[in-house]
């Protein structure tokens, strides 16, 4: 009897060490998967503003833009390299920026709403 309490007790202790590795492994690798992800960030549109109007993020990072205004706006670059269609309240514009550069835009709506998006390679 002392010989299969003590098997029973071994495979226990092995399988209580296996679901605690696997525990850590799920909180681990999603930390791991959002590292190397590049951050999202996110502008504001109220007040008739971009806020932040300017910005400088990594190549591949996707900007969301959410208009907090009771009035619609648009998210359009100078260069028509992305546009949005006209955002009612609470709606969003997501775009992501892959190359390097200085990405200029506006509300058509609005011309004097104006920001600018600054695409450069983090030093490290």
């Amino acid at each position: 009897m002392t010989y299969a309490f003590a098997r029973s007790a071994t495979h226990l202790l092995r399988a209580g060490t296996g679901l605690a590795l696997l525990s850590c492994a799920a909180f681990v690798t999603p930390a791991i998967c959002a590292a190397a992800a590049p951050p999202a960030t996110t502008v504001d549109i109220k007040k008739f503003a971009y806020g932040p109007k300017e910005i400088t993020v990594a190549p591949g990072t996707k900007i969301t833009w959410t208009n907090r205004d009771e009035t619609p706006h648009t998210v359009t670059s100078t260069d028509k390299s992305f546009a949005s269609k006209g955002l009612d309240t609470d709606d969003k514009f997501e775009h992501t920026f892959a190359s390097e550069g200085d990405f200029s835009y506006a509300c058509t709506l609005h011309p004097f709403m104006t920001g600018i998006v600054h695409v450069r390679k983090q030093q490290r």
